[in-house]
């Protein structure tokens, strides 16, 4: 029998709800490669300028899936980005929706140094539950996680939730 590629999993939500420093420690503690989209995105041109009103590039979605195609077809990695619905379904294995309380996101965003507009934007964001919608409607809901992300305990759990399920999915 042939064994599939290994996992790719998502690790999404509003900026500030800590995808960064759990992609990254579970990438620390696993055998997955670390892809932050935001770094490809302006490492590769991956975007159509910036955007002086959101306070960023915009990003050119298809040159993003063209860049990660080849990596992410192979398998093992972990893919750090605030959006997930243009990625492709076949890509990932396991999307993860980061959430964090209003009060403790809108400090995040605050130390950042975000402007109030964008600190408004996203703590609005956070409230609709945008990420975990978006998440839902453009993946099977089975492979769709959303977990909380207030303390440092809530990243430990989270980590230590996914190395389970990486540890899972090499045995089945």
């Amino acid at each position: 029998m042939v064994k599939p590629r290994p996992p790719n999993i998502l690790i999404t939500g509003t900026p500030g709800t800590g995808k960064s420093t759990t992609a990254e420690a579970i990438a620390e503690s696993s055998s997955l490669r670390y892809i932050n989209v935001g770094d490809w995105v302006k490492q590769g041109s991956l975007h159509s300028g910036w955007d002086d009103e959101h306070d960023c590039f915009t990003i050119d979605e298809d040159k993003v899936c063209d860049a990660l195609e080849d990596q992410l077809s192979k398998g093992g990695n972990i893919v750090d980005y605030h959006g997930c619905e243009f990625f492709p379904e076949r890509w990932f294995d396991l999307i993860i929706v980061l959430q964090t309380d209003n009060s403790i996101l809108y400090e995040r965003l605050e130390k950042r140094g975000y402007s109030q507009a964008k600190i408004t934007e996203n703590v609005e964001c956070e409230i609709m539950h945008v990420i975990v919608e978006e998440a839902f409607d453009s993946y099977k809901r089975e492979l769709v996680q959303v977990l909380q992300s207030n303390t440092v305990q809530d990243m430990d759990s989270n980590v230590e939730r996914t190395l389970q399920w990486l540890q899972h999915y090499a045995s089945s």
